[in-house]
């Protein structure tokens, strides 16, 4: 994983702090189709962020596709680790992403 590399926002990039880490957000194709085929159509899964509506584990599911560089942790972990942050520290890596799939790059 390669936390010590910035986000470069020309690329849609996001970052977001997990355990402790610096990890960056990539919404790539091939990552939005990975977690379209696990989660069921992201324009539902945007209409749902913007009812408040998204639930922990998609939201989990969407940071883990879209992560730039593989991790160490297992998703399982990853997943704890989000949760321990608190969900406030990566949402505005959250709207990024979710202006990328709206909006594309």
């Amino acid at each position: 994983m390669s936390g010590t590399q910035d986000a470069n926002p020309a690329r849609g990039e996001a970052a977001v702090r997990v355990a402790g880490e610096m990890l960056v957000l990539r919404p790539s194709f091939a990552a939005l189709v990975a977690a379209e085929q696990e989660l069921g159509s992201l324009f539902a899964l945007v209409e749902r962020a913007a009812a408040g509506r998204l639930g922990i584990g998609e939201l989990v599911a969407l940071l883990w596709h879209c992560l730039r560089d593989p991790s160490p942790m297992t998703r399982e972990a990853f997943g704890e680790a989000v949760t321990a942050g608190g969900l406030a520290a990566v949402t505005p890596a959250l709207k990024i992403l979710i202006g990328q799939i709206l909006g594309g790059r």
